[in-house]
């Protein structure tokens, strides 16, 4: 496909979901490829969306007493190596740094896959005693994960995030700091994004390399796979103890500290993509919108009065929404009405207010709702007031409509055999018992192709009921499905 014909239209969504996927990203101008392979451009537009997104997450990061600060792109590869499970588990994804300009450098540097070997290194100068704990520290940052196959925005080369990490005096402190972080991720999945996510524990082979465990929010996208859309990490006192992190207790003892990180990235504006768009475009919630009402003026050119009566409205439109509501008018020349509706449409804005002379002779404007094509005749006096209760409409129309997705592609099983059935004509989020030995995941990678153990439920529980895989009594629940 020419780069021409793949800005020209949109694939169908039904018929080819990659393609339409990348179209839309492309088409609503979010991202672009660049000449490195697995490199973005975020654009305007895109950036936007992800700055909404961020400033969410940033507020409850500060709300739950963390502070942001910076630390370095370059990493030395010694500090790497200190905790071997970590660089074994990175090892292929790291891009090295063997050069400073024409001169071999006498240590490679690692550019950051992420930063617990350098934050490490560092605290174990700053951190003495137990007053210079809990350490509630984040970072908003790029990263660079050499990736085999690469997606705008789900898998790049180099990505956005943000990357927590704490300290703490006690075991209980850094579990109880894991469970917050989650939170506030299901927080802006569900409260934000509008998309439903399931929390639990990943198992073994699918935990971050050097933790004791990890614990993930799973969300549904629209054809039926799940993304991994944050994940919160419980270290233990591994990187700790590897990178000789002590402090004094209140008894005068020393002590290793107990550590977590936590990291949502820029993947999760691909997971609103998939979650919520349509054959005709992106959907987007109205509380990360980064327009949320587009204002489509209509007036014939020869006609100066009807011209001046539009104009007026929409003018008044802008003042009275105020500075609370995104709103533009649209006031490009040359393009048909019909070009502006499906420019705003595939851009996924909220809600598109047509002003027309012929509907203002009766004091209204027509208003369409985004999510699912609603139409009505609305009076133009006092709607500027009225935006912020029809976009908080919305905004609980696009959960719902991801929540009755969900609904519907989620199914119970007891054994392999109804693992394979379920997932027989179509992509589904299955659970069933599970007893969390490599050989019972194993066994379900085997019985259906792509699907992956995404996490163990934290809302339920097995109580003994047999294991699907092997039929051993289960104590864990299993979310099963395929994954981007």
């Amino acid at each position: 496909m020419t780069r021409e014909h793949s800005l020209s239209q949109i694939a169908s969504k039904s018929e080819d979901f990659d393609r339409w996927y990348v179209d839309v990203v492309r088409r609503a101008e979010l991202a672009d490829y660049t000449p490195v392979r697995g490199c973005m451009v975020i654009r305007p537009y895109g950036y936007a969306l992800w700055e909404r997104t961020r400033d969410a997450l940033d507020a409850m990061i500060k709300r739950t007493g963390h502070e942001n600060m910076y630390f370095p792109l370059l990493i030395p590869e010694s500090y790497l190596a200190k905790e071997a499970e970590h660089v074994e588990g990175f090892a292929p994804e790291v891009a090295w740094v063997t050069h400073g300009g024409d001169k071999e450098l006498d240590e490679r540097l690692a550019i950051r896959p992420t930063s617990e070997t350098i934050i490490c290194s560092m605290y174990a100068d700053w951190i003495h005693s137990w007053r210079d704990l809990p350490v509630l520290i984040n970072q908003w940052v790029n990263v660079c994960r050499w990736e085999k196959r690469t997606r705008l925005f789900l898998r790049t080369t180099e990505f956005l995030w943000q990357e927590g990490h704490t300290f703490h005096a006690t075991d209980e402190e850094a579990a109880a700091e894991v469970d917050t972080m989650l939170e506030c991720y299901r927080e802006l999945a569900e409260d934000w994004l509008a998309m439903p996510v399931i929390k639990g524990r990943k198992t073994e082979s699918e935990r971050f390399a050097g933790a004791r465990y990890t614990l993930s929010i799973e969300a549904m996208m629209s054809d039926g796979w799940a993304l991994q859309a944050g994940t919160s990490h419980h270290l233990a006192q591994n990187f700790t103890t590897a990178y000789g992190i002590k402090y004094t207790d209140r008894t005068n003892t020393e002590q290793h500290p107990f550590q977590t990180s936590w990291g949502l990235s820029t993947r999760i504006i691909g997971g609103l993509i998939m979650a919520h768009g349509d054959e005709a475009g992106l959907i987007i919630p109205p509380r990360v919108a980064p327009i949320q009402v587009a204002v489509v003026p209509i007036a014939r050119s020869n006609d100066d009065d009807a011209a001046r009566l539009v104009e007026d409205a929409c003018a008044r439109l802008e003042r009275e929404a105020g500075p609370d509501v995104r709103l533009r008018v649209d006031r490009r020349e040359g393009l048909r009405p019909g070009d502006k509706f499906a420019h705003w449409e595939l851009r996924g804005v909220p809600l598109r207010i047509t002003v027309g002379a012929r509907d203002l002779g009766d004091g209204q404007v027509t208003v369409v709702r985004r999510v699912d094509g609603g139409q009505t005749l609305e009076p133009l006096e006092g709607l500027g007031a009225r935006l912020p209760d029809m976009l908080a409409a919305a905004q609980v129309a696009t959960r719902a409509r991801a929540q009755r997705l969900l609904d519907e592609r989620s199914v119970d099983v007891s054994s392999l055999d109804e693992l394979i059935a379920a997932f027989a004509e179509r992509a589904v989020f299955a659970s069933g018992p599970f007893c969390n030995l490599d050989e019972c995941e194993a066994a379900v990678k085997a019985a259906v192709h792509a699907a992956t153990v995404r996490n163990l439920r934290a809302d339920r529980t097995a109580d003994g009921a047999p294991c699907i895989a092997c039929g051993r009594p289960a104590e864990d629940v299993a979310l099963i499905a395929r994954a981007y």
